[in-house]
């Protein structure tokens, strides 16, 4: 139970909060959308599960692969695998698991969910590399959680429309944006040791326009998904306050002072995502 209490906070398991109430977003709008009808208790059930398992098994792959630059990084040195609290084994095992769950419950919802699973998996992967070759990598991590309100989508109704991509570009470029403010810490470490990031290769300054231009990306998506669907003015609510919160994220955090990047970055967030998923029911249901 010790070993365990190390992985939960090695993962950081909540901040599951950023993608959970998007894929529970995407399973709720694509059945009223198509079958008209809420998703079921097993829906609810395997959705979460496999939120669970993708979630854990991607932090811990890149907890491992990132274990010598994290022991290397004065920020990060105290993580649990460069520290010594957990060794590279009881993490792999940890690791196989979390996908076994993430197969598992994919399988109990429908094949379009496995057979799209390989997807999910490369981008759970291959993001824990992208920082070593590209600074695209937040863009790639974008991608990874915006697959998030598809495996929703896709796990409650075995379909993928093209309203569901405007959700997916919604979450992706919301979160590329929060993700870049969150490496604005490590810009000057990340450029010395040669890691790719935006803040490393453009700049603080920079980085953080870069990081309002796809925070207005996100906004813009996330009103076009207004549009394209029969939701009404409860979720248009949602969004604006959303984008109200993006706004004032961006406000806690400067080139000159950086000291509440962990607020605009796990607080502000956290709210976001819930806030999407309540005025979104609560639009459907009123």
């Amino acid at each position: 139970m010790r070993k365990f209490k190390i992985i939960l906070e090695m993962i950081k398991f909540e901040h599951t909060v950023f993608a959970l109430p998007f894929a529970f977003l995407g399973a709720v709008l694509s059945s009223l959308l198509i079958s008209g009808n809420w998703p079921t208790v097993h829906h609810w059930i395997w959705i979460t599960l496999a939120m669970v398992g993708a979630r854990s098994a991607a932090m811990s792959l890149n907890r491992v692969i990132d274990a010598n630059i994290d022991k290397k990084n004065p920020r990060t040195a105290a993580r649990a695998i460069p520290a010594g609290l957990l060794s590279r084994l009881e993490t792999g095992l940890f690791i196989f698991v979390s996908f076994l769950l993430l197969f598992f419950a994919a399988y109990q919802l429908n094949m379009l969910a496995v057979y799209l699973l390989p997807i999910a998996v490369f981008f759970l992967v291959i993001y824990s590399y992208t920082k070593r070759f590209t600074y695209l990598c937040h863009i790639v991590l974008g991608i990874t959680i915006g697959i998030a309100p598809l495996g929703g989508w896709v796990g409650a109704t075995g379909t993928l429309t093209w309203e569901a991509m405007l959700l997916f570009v919604g979450v992706a470029f919301w979160t590329a944006g929060f993700d870049v403010i969150y490496a604005t810490q490590d810009a000057e470490y990340d450029r010395d040791v040669g890691l790719h990031s935006i803040p490393s290769r453009f700049g603080i300054s920079n980085a953080l326009w870069i990081a309002k231009v796809f925070h207005l990306v996100s906004f813009v998506a996330m009103l076009a998904l207004f549009f394209a669907t029969p939701l009404g003015l409860i979720f248009l609510l949602g969004v604006l306050i959303a984008g109200g919160i993006m706004m004032y994220e961006h406000s806690l955090v400067s080139p000159s002072d950086l000291s509440k990047v962990n607020v605009a970055f796990f607080t502000m967030n956290g709210i976001i995502s819930i806030v999407m998923l309540i005025f979104t029911i609560g639009d459907l249901l009123l």
